[in-house]
């Protein structure tokens, strides 16, 4: 598994130039293995009617973190169904509060590594940033017919491509791997909505982009793979888990298009179907009188990531929560110490706070970062709390903890 993080690099790092040439290779070895069948809801199958593919396919790959790493990983391995390839993905961005810190793409680090040509879209996050953008070389043939051995294959790339791009690529040849079993958890995160859902079955699938106005993630699925969801699952060991099993099934899928054999099927369309949409600031923010311990570690295992989850003391100011866990077995200190909900204690024997759930449930804290402060653990914290945040105020007694007056962003 690749070691790579998204992490800030330091800004004195040499960024590479956007000109880039073509790597290319061949193979007259064609590994024709096929990939398991999946049920697809009763939906009826959808075959092309195409001559095999006589050449390896041309391949322009769009992504940006370590789960298209992982995917391009598995894609490299398969020497006989690419004769050349290309990476796409965003440029260094300056983060921070005053941009002090440079967030590099992983799959820009990866594909410099392995010597491969990296490519970058136009800077910012506009929904028209891509509508003038040219791709490069042997993919930007504008008005020309596509070419069936040109593919472009997106695996967690974060943008949605515009129809100047798609056009570019024949239907059958704009592939984007999703991990979910689809039409489950369309959109942006649904690795994160699998585990604050707490599924126990996720997947991957290979699936047909299509213009924005048809739908997103609601193309033709090429193949499909389910996975169990490990117990405790994190956002990290669950990606980790399923890029890998996207990365060999997408080579399975390009070997069968090779061979002539690749068929797709329509997605059922079911309105009751969970959703995926981008994890926001009110996704973090905790409420201890609807939620249970459960939900909230849930929660944190799927989101600390990107958003520590939050409440809020007495005195207005947040608190994040970190290296959280529901407790089994705490009816003493319910009944002797947390009598309301929203209620903190620091518990010696765990070395973590203590918080009362809905339920009559409790969740163990180890550490803790108030706002404009640094991170502390519970017991560090514990010893710095002032009357003024306790349930009742004085020295001594459980910390209050109220749901804090945050918006969506």
């Amino acid at each position: 598994m690749l070691n790579l993080r998204a992490a800030h690099i330091s800004s004195a790092l040499p960024r590479p130039s956007a000109a880039c040439y073509s790597v290319s290779k061949c193979s007259n070895n064609r590994n024709r293995s096929r990939r398991v069948s999946v049920p697809w809801n009763g939906v009826g199958a959808r075959t092309y009617s195409q001559a095999p593919a006589h050449d390896p396919f041309k391949i322009l790959y769009l992504g940006r973190d370590e789960f298209s790493c992982s995917v391009l990983e598995e894609l490299l391995k398969a020497k006989d169904v690419w004769q050349e390839l290309a990476i796409v993905t965003t440029p260094d961005t300056r983060v921070g509060r005053r941009g002090e810190k440079l967030a590099v793409s992983p799959l820009k680090v990866f594909g410099q590594q392995l010597d491969l040509p990296v490519h970058f879209i136009p800077s910012g996050k506009g929904k028209d940033v891509l509508k003038t953008w040219q791709l490069p070389p042997p993919w930007s043939l504008q008005g020309a017919t596509p070419s069936p051995s040109h593919i472009i294959v997106t695996a967690s790339f974060g943008r949605i491509l515009p129809n100047s791009v798609l056009d570019l690529f024949l239907p059958n040849r704009r592939l984007n791997v999703h991990p979910s079993l689809l039409p489950a958890y369309r959109g942006a995160a649904p690795i994160q909505h699998v585990i604050l859902d707490g599924q126990k079955e996720t997947g991957v699938c290979i699936v047909e982009m299509m213009e924005r106005a048809k739908g997103l993630d609601a193309g033709a699925i090429w193949g499909q793979e389910q996975v169990a969801v490990p117990k405790d699952a994190t956002y990290a060991n669950l990606r980790d888990t399923l890029a890998p099993v996207g990365g060999r099934l997408l080579v399975s899928v390009l070997r069968d298009m090779l061979s002539g054999k690749a068929t797709s099927k329509p997605q059922a369309e079911d309105p009751t179907t969970p959703r995926a949409p981008l994890i926001n600031l009110e996704d973090a923010v905790i409420d201890f009188e609807s939620m249970t311990a459960e939900q909230i570690a849930r929660r944190s295992r799927a989101i600390s990531h990107q958003r520590p989850v939050v409440t809020s003391l007495k005195n207005r100011r947040t608190l994040q929560l970190h290296s959280v866990t529901a407790v089994t077995d705490a009816a003493d200190v319910l009944e002797e110490q947390l009598t309301t909900v929203g209620t903190a204690i620091y518990h010696r024997p765990t070395d973590s706070l203590l918080v009362r759930c809905a339920s009559d449930t409790v969740l163990s804290v180890q550490k803790v970062k108030q706002q404009d402060r640094n991170l502390l653990a519970a017991r560090e914290w514990w010893n710095g709390v002032r009357p003024g945040l306790r349930q009742v105020e004085g020295d001594t007694g459980p910390v209050l903890f109220l749901r804090p007056p945050v918006g969506p962003s």
